[in-house]
């Protein structure tokens, strides 16, 4: 079984707790990105799951096997590190086959497998060519296939594409999960680029400070975020996110924003969760991409402060300070000029508690 679960792990260096508690079960053959800023964890529990650190408290084990006290030689896992690692100064060839061949795989196996790699990973006319002198882009690329082709159950990789071209990044996304598909691995994956996240894991793990935040499918985390802080974090731009107070109204409960004024009536579900929340402070937010311009009726006015047309939609920065919106839009849009009025999507209206930055459920 290479199914992981981590069960009340805690990690801290001296004084310092770098991961606080955390509990998490990663399926057999699932797809899981550890996402979150720097420093918020995710490499340090990788570390652990590896075995190149000790956890301070709580276990870790695959399938029912407890990984405590097991060295990382004997834990069946392959691991691809931010920095490549390549053998320069051995062909292509070579540094694929190199675990092949140090544990005494016979050589028709090697060869086969070795070239099977290459040529998933488009290496193929490369194999007789010295490691010195490709480009960052091909040596990951290497690194990746010399770790995948000795086929482990577990496959763990630290920000493989942090250190390569954008173009790259989007090819390699592709055949990383091709890769997965292909071996059926159990793939843990650090990284925090929500893109690589979002297009390639079967779950988020999202993180900060230590701290497991919310786990959930990409869409579930990206349309229902736990949290001010996963809210803000996932989606490009993030979610906007206003301070504001419950106010009854005649067409229903709505939120004064202050000078934003009131916000347009909150769906019932919503409503009646808001009511039962006991606290009138709330965060009210609504993602960028779900907003409409509008002439009449509730809406947000703000003054257009810029608009940035990138390719196929186009980005408004709207208001100042801790009134600004972001309101994104498909093509390029006539814009009226001065204070512009948007209306969010009902169904895409989140509330979050003042205090504590919890959301809100509706429905």
């Amino acid at each position: 079984m290479s199914a992981i679960r981590l069960e009340h792990l805690v990690k801290r260096f001296g004084s310092f707790t770098a991961l606080k508690e955390m509990d998490l079960t990663i399926g057999d053959g699932e797809f899981l990105a550890l996402l979150g800023p720097s420093g918020c964890g995710k490499s340090t529990t990788m570390n652990m799951i590896a075995g190149m650190e000790a956890p301070s408290e709580g276990r870790i084990l695959f399938g029912d096997r407890d990984m405590v006290g097991v060295p990382m030689g004997r834990r069946g896992v392959g691991f691809v590190f931010q920095n490549y690692a390549i053998f320069t100064h051995m062909t292509v060839r070579r540094n694929l086959d190199y675990g092949l061949r140090m544990t005494g795989r016979p050589a028709v196996e090697v060869r086969q497998r070795a070239e099977a790699m290459a040529a998933l990973l488009n290496l193929t006319p490369l194999l007789e060519r010295p490691a010195a002198g490709l480009s960052v882009n091909i040596l990951q690329r290497i690194a990746i296939g010399r770790s995948a082709v000795m086929e482990p159950a577990i496959f763990l990789l630290d920000e493989p594409l942090s250190n390569v071209d954008a173009a790259f990044r989007a090819v390699m996304r592709t055949e990383l999960k091709a890769l997965q598909r292909q071996f059926g691995q159990t793939m843990v994956y650090v990284t925090h680029d929500q893109l690589e996240a979002m297009t390639m894991a079967d779950r988020i793990a999202v993180m900060d400070h230590g701290v497991l935040q919310q786990v959930g499918t990409p869409l579930e985390v990206y349309n229902a975020p736990a949290n001010t802080f996963v809210a803000r974090f996932i989606g490009s731009p993030g979610m906007n996110l206003l301070p504001g107070r419950l106010a009854e109204t005649d067409r229903g409960l709505a939120v004064d924003l202050g000078e934003l004024g009131i916000s347009p009536p909150l769906p019932d579900a919503l409503a009646a969760a808001a009511h039962g929340a006991g606290r009138p402070e709330v965060t009210y937010g609504f993602r960028p991409e779900e907003v409409h311009l509008v002439e009449t009726g509730p809406a947000l006015r703000l003054p257009l402060i810029l608009a940035e047309r990138i390719g196929a939609r186009t980005i408004l920065h709207l208001g100042r300070a801790e009134d600004a919106v972001r309101a994104v839009f498909q093509g390029n849009p006539v814009l009226p000029e001065g204070v512009l009025a948007i209306a969010p999507d009902p169904a895409s209206l989140r509330l979050f508690d003042a205090v504590t930055g919890a959301a809100i459920r509706g429905g």
